[in-house]
């Protein structure tokens, strides 16, 4: 990253730290409008906002890795969520994340493709038992995915990323 990437990363940080007018009550707001811009919270970052808030930087880094919202690891701008929960466990779910991981060429202790677009992630449960097995995309939620219909979700997204560019 060169300087002016530096500045223009750090102009953001304070922006958004004097939305919340510098509190350090607000340290989870701040925490979450970062990590909706960069889709992580990069260390560099969270130093950053100890000293601009008053706060030690372990107390960050504590509210960091002690909520699973947080993430200290880049993720893809497609986060896909897929329950393995009981009721969807039972009805394939294990068969659907094998099946996406290996569609997105992911391997074993990766979540998160190499070009940033996708991060596969298994949750214990979504809420939503009547639908299993289930997926959430962002905020898009996929009910009774099978296996092909999942790697067809993953086919159409890329494809209208690629008609962006």
């Amino acid at each position: 990253m060169n300087n002016t990437e530096n500045m223009n990363q750090f102009e953001k940080v304070v922006e958004i730290v004097e939305k919340y007018n510098n509190d350090p009550t607000k340290l989870i707001p701040i925490m979450q409008a970062i990590q909706e811009e960069y889709r992580y919270l990069p260390q560099e970052i969270l130093t950053s906002v100890a000293v601009m808030l008053g706060v030690s930087p372990a107390k960050v880094y504590g509210i960091a890795t002690f909520y699973s919202h947080f993430s200290l690891e880049p993720k893809g701008k497609y986060i896909i969520k897929i329950c393995d929960g009981t009721a969807c466990h039972v009805k394939g779910s294990g068969v659907l994340i094998e099946k996406m991981k290996e569609h997105l060429k992911l391997g074993e202790d990766q979540t998160t493709t190499p070009d940033m677009l996708f991060t596969l992630e298994s949750v214990s449960c979504l809420g939503a038992c009547g639908l299993a097995p289930v997926v959430v995309i962002n905020d898009d939620v996929y009910g009774q995915l099978t296996a092909a219909k999942g790697v067809s979700l993953i086919d159409e997204i890329r494809t209208k990323e690629q008609d962006n560019v």
